[in-house]
């Protein structure tokens, strides 16, 4: 599999990674996933690139695929180099739901991660972070406070996709406290980004009460 990466087929876009990724989905092909896992380990920063783009992108279609390899991405966080930063942050958003325990184990990399990261990794935490409040009262005494006080002060351009990530996590228990926070942006945001909360505010509502 690792001769159908974009690299190795002397391509400089993206497509024949996610048509990997979707061939590899498709057909449960976990010796081809665990062949592109060992790329992404690998020491050719080119074949790693390309090897997380393919998983995170199975990570979309098909979590479970790649959830056993949820240590290899909390792994990845400590790389030095940020597109694997990024990418396998972006992959334990998809397999943390089948892997909270583990990922949880390293919360301290993941928030230190969250909180050196770039766009991509910051967006991504929220969901990995969603992801465990959602799994357990106890994480979310730990991680509510934390995706909480992350949409009171992200970007305005970013509390609506932050909150819709987020909203994995949303219960009767907390849905107050979300509301109140969504309501003090709401007035801050563009119309598209205040329709989209506006539609979350709905669900919280219905939650609450």
């Amino acid at each position: 599999m690792i001769d159908r990466l974009a690299c190795n087929l002397g391509r400089n876009d993206e497509a024949p990674n996610i048509e990997l990724a979707q061939f590899l989905a498709e057909h449960e092909d976990t010796e081809g996933i665990a062949e592109i896992v060992e790329g992404f380990k690998g020491a050719d920063a080119k074949v790693a690139s390309d090897s997380i783009k393919v998983l995170y992108e199975i990570g979309k279609r098909a979590p479970q695929l790649i959830a056993p390899y949820t240590d290899d991405f909390i792994t990845g966080l400590r790389s030095r180099n940020n597109r694997l930063i990024w990418g396998s942050m972006a992959a334990l958003a998809g397999t943390t739901p089948y892997a909270a325990q583990l990922v949880h184990d390293d919360l301290p990399l993941l928030i230190r991660t969250y909180e050196q990261g770039s766009v991509i990794t910051v967006d991504n935490s929220i969901s990995v972070f969603a992801h465990l409040a959602a799994a357990d009262e106890g994480y979310a005494e730990e991680l509510v406070p934390l995706l909480l006080k992350h949409l009171k002060e992200c970007k305005p351009k970013s509390v609506a996709q932050h909150a819709e990530r987020a909203s994995v996590c949303f219960d009767k228990t907390n849905a107050p406290a979300f509301i109140e926070v969504l309501e003090r942006r709401l007035p801050h945001l563009s119309s598209p980004a205040q329709a989209r909360v506006n539609k979350l505010l709905r669900s919280l509502h219905a939650l609450a009460y």
